[in-house]
């Protein structure tokens, strides 16, 4: 298992804006569209990893209170789930309240 890399090709395929723990934030939102405008005026341009709702399993916990972490998380359903073989290192999945995702230790 390979570190996720914190980077716009990896960002884009998060699915961390759509699962249920951040839907209902605030904090979430206004981040979402502070990136979304970043993005539109230079799509090559990185936010700093608190600036984005998201990504979690390559930047670690989020940095919103508003988050639900008793809804049923999404991550299995994510591309880099199965890029990263995230299912084999620890934590596996709710990386917004666990941490970035380690690699497996034998």
């Amino acid at each position: 298992m390979a570190k996720v890399p914190f980077t716009p090709e990896t960002t884009k395929k998060c699915v961390c804006p759509q699962c249920p723990v951040q839907t209902p934030s605030q904090c979430s939102a206004g981040k979402m569209e502070k990136m979304k405008t970043m993005m539109e005026q230079d799509q090559n341009m990185m936010p700093k990893a608190d600036d984005v709702a998201g990504t979690y399993c390559g930047t670690g916990v989020a940095s919103c209170d508003d988050i639900n972490t008793e809804q049923m998380c999404i991550c299995g359903n994510c591309p880099l789930w199965t890029e990263y073989d995230l299912p084999s290192g620890k934590p596996m999945g709710y990386y917004c309240k666990d941490g970035e995702a380690q690699e497996k230790t034998e």
